[in-house]
């Protein structure tokens, strides 16, 4: 069996492995972009598969295409949405920055595979791309696929995170814990009230994402090589999009301008802010658990994490708060993949952005390591902590900062004087203010509980 075949296209002869499904254009490309490890994950292969069926029931709707190639073409484009091929899409993110190699890459692909499903010819170009171009393919692919992420993936994982964090305030709502401040004791507040913070930051995360996701439903198909529709039905934009609306159950559309769709990014950056806002809360949430479990002996030891595995090569019996940690690599990432999609959101000249690649993967891959990160955090952090209650109430029960609550009766000055001296003399705050006050030890110990204390109002 022959190595390599021989393959033909406008620049001449190309030599392509004998197993290759794709052609002359995908080799140039691997040729010509030797640069990383990095290719387009799952999901984008999987939106082209879905563009190029649609393309070609709606050629066939519009009576543009034979039924019996339009039938082989999208038998064959379901296999590709389906993963059966991934192994032929073989480019680098780091190419021609409309994404044409690897739109030509698909087209080449599903030629092959649609030439022995037919028995006939089928093109690359005339008919794979039919009404279509790289310019409207790449962006269309670019959205399709993260809306499909986001849909799937992104958005369950958080609404398990949320349900998590609502479920263990619930459980620890009778703990009272000292609040903190420029990381000093401060008025105590509830374990609840803790997790009822997280849980909030990521439900708005959610609502952030879901205000993001009517642009990212519009699809730039239709509008070809720079917006005008050349060589494309006036109702193939808007047919298509109600075909991969048909197809997903997402509330697709044709974009209202192609001209932006074509050179512009700019629902890409939109989403990818919202997952950079994402990315900022689980990084505030591991923190705090991060501190929270500190210790044990020397450090805030108010919570245990599940202990997952050792967490020392030379000290035994160590164990480090591994999944927090690896969240917040996760959230850094995302940041960092945020810059990355905004600079290639403003690299739109004229009629075409030409840094859709990367654009694609940074996208996707924020929403990727967001969802399996957030369930990690929810069932292997959250979930299993336990609460070091005894070692709790001790620290809340000493803490002079409740003198706060006694501003209301014998104001901030004096407040400050008993504090101080509590502090200083090792005594508890009651001690001090029967000194200092003529309040009783019952109606100190009245307007000093700490569970009163969490409920706001004034304690008198």
């Amino acid at each position: 069996m022959a190595e390599y075949r021989i393959e033909r296209d406008s620049m001449g002869e190309v030599k392509v492995p004998a197993d290759a499904l794709y052609g002359a254009q995908t080799q140039r490309a691997v040729d010509n972009f030797p640069i990383s490890d990095l290719r387009f994950p799952r999901t984008f292969i999987r939106a082209l598969g879905l563009i190029k069926g649609a393309a070609a029931a709606v050629n066939e709707d519009l009576g543009l295409m034979d039924p019996a190639m339009s039938a082989a073409i999208q038998a064959v484009a379901r296999a590709v949405a389906d993963g059966e091929y991934d192994d032929h899409f073989v480019l680098d993110i780091f190419q021609t920055g409309s994404g044409t190699s690897t739109n030509m890459n698909a087209n080449e692909v599903l030629a092959a595979l649609a030439t022995t499903e037919l028995g006939s010819k089928v093109h690359q170009n005339d008919h794979i791309n039919m009404s279509q171009s790289s310019n409207d393919v790449i962006p269309t692919a670019i959205h399709l696929s993260a809306y499909l992420a986001v849909n799937d993936e992104l958005l369950p994982a958080l609404r398990h995170l949320h349900t998590t964090l609502v479920e263990k305030a619930a459980a620890t709502d009778h703990v009272v814990t000292t609040g903190r401040t420029h990381l000093m004791d401060a008025m105590p507040v509830r374990m609840s009230q803790i997790l009822g913070g997280w849980a909030s930051q990521v439900q708005h995360g959610i609502d952030r994402i879901q205000a993001s996701l009517p642009r990212l439903a519009e699809l730039a198909q239709g509008g070809t090589a720079v917006g005008t529709g050349i060589n494309a039905h006036p109702e193939f934009g808007a047919a298509i999009a109600a075909k991969l609306a048909e197809w997903t159950g997402l509330p697709l559309v044709t974009s209202p301008n192609y001209f932006e769709s074509l050179s512009t990014q700019d629902a890409a950056v939109e989403l990818s802010g919202q997952l950079n806002t994402v990315a900022t809360s689980l990084m505030k949430i591991s923190n705090d658990l991060r501190w929270m479990n500190s210790g044990p002996i020397a450090g805030f030891g108010e919570i245990a994490l599940p202990a997952l595995q050792p967490g020392s090569s030379i000290m035994p019996g160590k164990v480090n708060p591994v999944i927090p940690e690896a969240v917040t690599m996760v959230c850094a990432q995302v940041m960092g993949n945020h810059v990355t999609v905004t600079i290639g959101g403003q690299s739109g000249n004229f009629q075409l952005n030409v840094m859709l690649p990367v654009v694609a993967y940074n996208l996707l891959q924020s929403i990727s390591l967001l969802a399996n990160g957030s369930r990690v955090l929810a069932d292997q952090a959250i979930a299993g902590f336990t609460v070091n209650e005894e070692r709790i109430a001790g620290l809340v029960g000493r803490n002079p900062i409740l003198v706060t609550a006694l501003n209301p009766v014998i104001g901030y000055e004096k407040g400050a004087k008993i504090a101080k001296r509590a502090y200083a003399e090792g005594k508890s705050l009651k001690e001090v203010a029967l000194e200092e006050t003529e309040l009783t030890g019952e109606e100190l110990d009245r307007i000093l509980a700490p569970r009163g204390l969490t409920e706001g109002g004034i304690h008198e």
